[in-house]
């Protein structure tokens, strides 16, 4: 566990030294959350609730969706895909931690300065320009906290899977680009899933997506409440867990293909 938040804690040093790309990233998640909210706004045409979400509940909306979209790393993530075409993997693969827990503690240390240097920021933008609604109890943000956490955990068995993909062919990012749009339509992240047709709702629940942003969405603007919050949470810690799983046992399939200087 030491070695785990080691790790942790020099990715999370490494990730602040980017400040450029920060600020860069912060102009243009914000730019294009705007564009968002004008465009999410048209499908209104003029009604205050569409299926349960007001406008504020929109902007909150938008403002969240954008704020978690480099700490989810929902445009993509490749970093162990590019490790195993350098070669870098088989350093990785002899250090004294499981290959999965060494990715996910250099994850952890990426995705909390993502979360605290643009979900925070990004946050506050928004919360000074638009009338955004807010949880309305200290037990809804404690909820809404646990919810972002196991996001993160099916987000990360998820491209853990996908980057699996470079352990057979030397250009595997077509097949994770693919990967992650598909991942990007049914989490939520283009429109509320409350906004989808009945089909697609039902299709995305058969998949890990939703529980990737949509159930912490639902948990932010209270439309997911007792039982069903339970559920969504227990949903989120299953999927994490059968994705982790998967992952584990195509490692190692991929791990006896890995040819690394003809050895």
């Amino acid at each position: 566990m030491r070695l785990f938040w080691e790790i942790a804690r020099r990715s999370f040093r490494r990730h602040l030294t980017y400040r450029a790309a920060t600020i860069a990233g912060l102009i243009t998640n914000f730019g294009f959350g705007w564009l968002r909210v004008s465009v999410l706004l048209a499908l209104y045409d003029g009604r205050s609730v569409v299926e349960g979400i007001t406008e504020t509940d929109l902007y909150a909306y938008v403002a969240l969706t954008q704020a978690v979209i480099t700490y989810l790393a929902l445009f993509g993530w490749y970093d162990l895909m590019e490790s195993v075409h350098t070669g870098e993997v088989g350093a990785d693969l002899l250090k004294p931690m499981g290959y999965f827990q060494f990715w996910l503690a250099k994850d952890a240390g990426r995705a909390a300065v993502a979360l605290l240097l643009r979900g925070v920021v990004i946050m506050i933008f928004f919360s000074l320009v638009f009338p955004m609604s807010y949880p309305v109890s200290w037990v809804q943000w404690v909820w809404l906290g646990t919810a972002v956490l196991f996001s993160w955990l099916v987000s990360f068995a998820y491209r853990f899977l996908v980057n699996l993909a470079a352990f057979w062919t030397p250009n595997a990012k077509g097949i994770s680009r693919f990967a992650f749009i598909f991942a990007m339509f049914f989490s939520g992240f283009l429109m509320p899933l409350r906004l989808y047709p009945d089909w697609v709702q039902r299709l995305a629940q058969w998949t890990p997506f939703p529980h990737m942003l949509n159930t912490v969405v639902e948990i932010y603007l209270g439309l997911l409440q007792g039982p069903a919050l339970w559920q969504a949470l227990l949903t989120q810690v299953v999927w994490a867990a059968v994705l982790a799983v998967v992952g584990q046992l195509l490692l190692k399939t991929a791990v006896r293909r890995l040819v690394i200087l003809g050895g």
